[in-house]
């Protein structure tokens, strides 16, 4: 410490815990996750809503997916630009 300079210590202050809003996963049909989990790389008009302008696919914080939907929507958006029906870059 230099000469003459006191440490101020302040009051704690109270953190607010943020309250945690559950997000419905969007491939869940009715509430129910649909068995087997499956996306139907036909399915154009979903398919773009879980890709982001440049064509890439939207990560999980953002779309909402659970885990086992986000591998799902990964596999029919590959499979879907395999076979032409979705650019794998925009236009």
């Amino acid at each position: 410490m230099a000469f003459g300079k006191k440490r101020i210590r302040r009051a704690p202050t109270k953190r607010r815990n943020k309250v945690k809003t559950v997000r419905q996963d969007p491939l869940y049909v009715d509430g129910v996750k649909p068995t087997p989990m499956y996306v139907d790389y036909k399915d154009i008009e979903l398919l773009t809503k879980l890709t982001n302008r440049h064509g890439r696919i939207v990560s999980r914080r953002k779309s909402g997916c659970h885990a086992s939907s986000q591998h799902a929507v990964a596999t029919a958006i590959k499979r879907a630009r395999f076979m032409a029906l979705m650019p794998y870059i925009a236009d």
